[in-house]
């Protein structure tokens, strides 16, 4: 009868294949995180719909739509590490001010949760703004990955679907209704973001 020992790994070799999955996915921890965000503010949508007014319906909307916002942040980090829109300085440009006006949003997202802004007074109407204009921001950049094509298969067109969000939600809520306009949000947000984060997460290097 013989006897075989395996030597347990070396932490070397521990840490080669840690380094090797970050080589192959250096974005899975970003799409993940999209992804995440998505079904968050998802939930929230068909918890308390897409305009609270109890401080219960704020706090839950503030969170999902908060993580929403995390993520998408996380996605500007990649479109920049991969010069996703270019490598210009008016692409870097672009990403800085998206990246500005959605921190604002996220900043405006938090005062309404804790209820704390007033749409009467300017200032706070200008902060709450910044919420649409980022949105609206991400669409025009969806646009932009298509036409600069650095981003290849369904990954170079899916953002401009998941990122028209804003453009196909609000008319939905203007013609069919609060309660249609809902479902309509949620759903785009998993078809969208949250099938981009998966398709971001695993984006090569």
């Amino acid at each position: 009868m013989s006897v075989s020992h395996t030597p347990a790994p070396a932490r070397s070799d521990v840490a080669t294949a840690t380094s090797a999955t970050g080589a192959t996915r250096p974005f899975l921890v970003h799409g993940r995180v999209l992804t995440a965000g998505a079904l968050a503010w998802t939930v929230s949508i068909l918890a308390v719909g897409q305009d609270p007014h109890s401080p219960l319906g704020l706090a839950v909307f503030g969170i999902g739509s908060g993580l929403f916002q995390v993520g998408v942040m996380f996605l500007l980090r990649v479109l920049w590490r991969t010069n996703a829109i270019g490598s210009g300085r008016v692409a870097r440009t672009v990403l800085r001010v998206e990246a500005g006006v959605l921190s604002l949003a996220m900043l405006s997202t938090f005062v309404d949760a804790i209820g704390l802004s007033n749409l009467e007074q300017t200032g706070w109407l200008v902060l709450d703004l910044c919420w649409p204009l980022s949105m609206l921001g991400m669409f025009l950049i969806g646009v932009r990955i298509a036409i600069a094509g650095r981003w290849h298969g369904l990954s170079r067109f899916w953002p401009m679907v998941a990122e028209s969000w804003a453009v196909v939600t609000v008319p939905a809520m203007g013609i069919f209704g609060a309660t249609v306009g809902q479902y309509v949000g949620a759903l785009h947000l998993v078809v969208g973001y949250a099938v981009l984060g998966v398709l971001v997460s695993r984006k090569q290097g």
